[in-house]
């Protein structure tokens, strides 16, 4: 770092992308995009914007709002759409986490959480998940600090129950709770019908999974209204125009087209168990995902040595270097066809 960079942030450690390779052509099952293209509809609405970006787009992006509040059954004062996810993540570790309100997360989640608590100067705490990578509720009722979960968690794809989700939230009624359902889609409950019943829930989501768009970067959060205003002011006074004009456009599209994302989710779902039972046969254990990727490891070869691997065979596959997930790899399901390519693959590898 240069001798500028601000000592606050000497200590911060970035969050580490999966790889996106330039060098060749892989079967990349790596970073948890989907094997569709976004919607016919999303793209022929977003070309249709091209021609207009040299005007800024709408910082309300009022006709995505409605369309929202529409589909998901929600008032436009409840929801808030965002540059991806993480941004509306990253606004709620602005928004209600402070020196009197800590955040804790689960010990092995999503690693953008402890970035966004460093870069924000929060304290945090990491809470340990049980053997089986599982995350104990028990952990988190009456802690009286911001809570993050992604549920179904990553990497390991394990879900909870909306019931056990509720006894956090029930238990900690004067601290915000943040479920981050960027899987939800693929099987999980969700939570964001009990932003009506408690006034400390956030719910976030994402089209970059379930609705093919990880390039666009588009996001949302669920929330009461005076919630969802306090994340606006955030958003107002760091990016307002943060959904670009063909982003918005393709969010529309990808969310009048219904049918088509949820006959993708079917497929997904359905590949999902495919390969589960493919990779059980070859030997291989994992977690109970409910996300369009799985978690596996297998006692005859290591983490490591087997995403190397697969890589030198030109498949890619996320591997965690951390002691406790070392043993482990994460698969993203992709299509049959990369599927069937990357079961041949390890029982070559197998034998």
């Amino acid at each position: 770092m240069s001798r500028f960079f601000s000592s606050r942030l000497s200590e911060l450690t970035p969050y580490t992308p999966g790889e996106q390779p330039q060098e060749r052509k892989y079967n990349k099952l790596n970073t948890n995009e989907s094997p569709f293209p976004p919607s016919p509809l999303a793209q022929r609405l977003a070309r249709q914007e091209a021609g207009s970006l040299q005007l800024y787009s709408d910082p309300e992006v009022k006709k995505l709002v409605e369309i929202g509040a529409e589909v998901f059954n929600v008032a436009e004062n409840e929801i808030l759409f965002t540059n991806s996810s993480d941004e509306a993540l990253n606004f709620c570790f602005i928004a209600f986490c402070d020196e009197t309100h800590p955040a804790a997360f689960p010990d092995i989640t999503y690693g953008f959480y402890p970035v966004f608590a460093q870069v924000n100067h929060i304290a945090y705490e990491e809470i340990p998940v049980k053997e089986d990578l599982s995350i104990n509720v028990e952990d988190y009722l009456g802690i009286g600090k911001t809570i993050f979960l992604a549920n179904p968690n990553a990497p390991t794809g394990i879900a909870l129950p909306r019931a056990e989700v509720e006894r956090i939230i029930q238990s900690n009624p004067r601290n915000i709770v943040v479920v981050d359902e960027a899987y939800v889609d693929f099987g999980a409950e969700s939570c964001r019908e009990l932003i009506y019943k408690y006034d400390n829930l956030l719910v976030t989501q994402t089209f970059s999974k379930s609705r093919s768009m990880a390039g666009a970067r588009l996001g949302f959060v669920f929330g009461c209204a005076d919630l969802i205003a306090d994340l606006k002011t955030i958003k107002y006074s760091t990016n307002p125009y943060n959904v670009n004009r063909m982003t918005m456009n393709a969010g529309i599209g990808a969310l009048a087209d219904d049918a088509y994302f949820r006959k993708n989710c079917q497929t997904i779902i359905e590949t999902r168990a495919f390969t589960q039972k493919a990779l059980t046969d070859l030997g291989f254990t994992m977690t109970d995902s409910l996300a369009n990727f799985l978690f596996v490891k297998h006692e005859k070869i290591g983490g490591k040595e087997l995403y190397l691997t697969l890589k030198e065979r030109g498949i890619l596959i996320r591997h965690f270097e951390t002691d406790r997930l070392k043993d482990y790899n994460r698969i993203t399901i992709g299509s049959m066809e990369q599927m069937e390519e990357l079961i041949e693959a390890l029982k070559e590898i197998l034998q």
